[in-house]
């Protein structure tokens, strides 16, 4: 099977970028999809242990190389200690986009098989608890006066549900990665799309979704 040379290139690249440059842009890349996607997306576990790894080894380095007078050391330490900053600042904020889509989607996560997966272990301990204080604490407040059958918070009765969940027809911009060989149908068109790559295009969520997940498309 013959490859196209951008992908050879790719390959050659990727291969020549160290591991460290690698999990920074995968680490923003899934910073940003995480802040643009309306629903929760798989827990990068083994980017994240990289990531924290690092950023112990590195955290460590600073205080045992801290007070020393040689001027090249302390540039050194200066320039440790910015990147540092910087993957701080990515985690940090990577993990509160994924806390506010907990909070907010808490019972369609936990009613939901294949979101729950989604979660990292301290993520669903996390959700599980913080459910249970809230039905604590509505049960206790106020729904103890209200009608047996009007006390579930995740009742579906009357064709309404009380379940909050994200809407995947929220449009986004992404840029393909990868080239596909079967078009996407556009939702309420009829339209198919072909997926090139380097396009970027502003569309609903659900159209991409499934390649997003393959990591054929990121969000920006």
């Amino acid at each position: 099977m013959s490859m196209d040379i951008d992908d050879i290139l790719a390959d050659v690249s990727d291969n020549a970028i160290p591991q460290e440059t690698r999990d920074l842009q995968e680490l923003t890349r899934a910073w940003i999809s995480e802040r643009v996607a309306p629903e929760i997306l798989p827990y990068p576990e083994a980017l994240m242990q990289r990531t924290m790894d690092r950023i112990r080894r590195q955290i460590e380095l600073v205080e045992m190389q801290t007070g020393d007078m040689d001027p090249r050391t302390n540039f050194r330490l200066i320039i440790i200690q910015t990147e540092l900053e910087r993957f701080k600042y990515l985690i940090r904020s990577f993990l509160r986009a994924r806390i506010a889509k907990i909070d907010r989607y808490a019972f369609h996560i936990l009613s939901t098989p294949a979101m729950k997966a989604r979660l990292s272990t301290t993520e669903l301990q996390y959700v599980t608890q913080h459910q249970a204080l809230l039905q604590d604490h509505y049960g206790s407040s106020f729904l103890r006066n209200f009608p047996e059958q009007l006390r579930r918070l995740d009742d579906t009765a009357g064709g309404i549900s009380m379940i909050e969940q994200p809407d995947l027809d929220t449009a986004v911009f992404c840029r393909i990665l990868k080239d596909s060989e079967d078009p996407i149908e556009l939702k309420g068109t009829g339209a198919l799309l072909d997926l090139k790559r380097g396009n970027i295009h502003v569309i609903r969520y659900s159209a991409i979704r499934e390649a997003l997940l393959r990591g054929d498309v990121e969000l920006i």
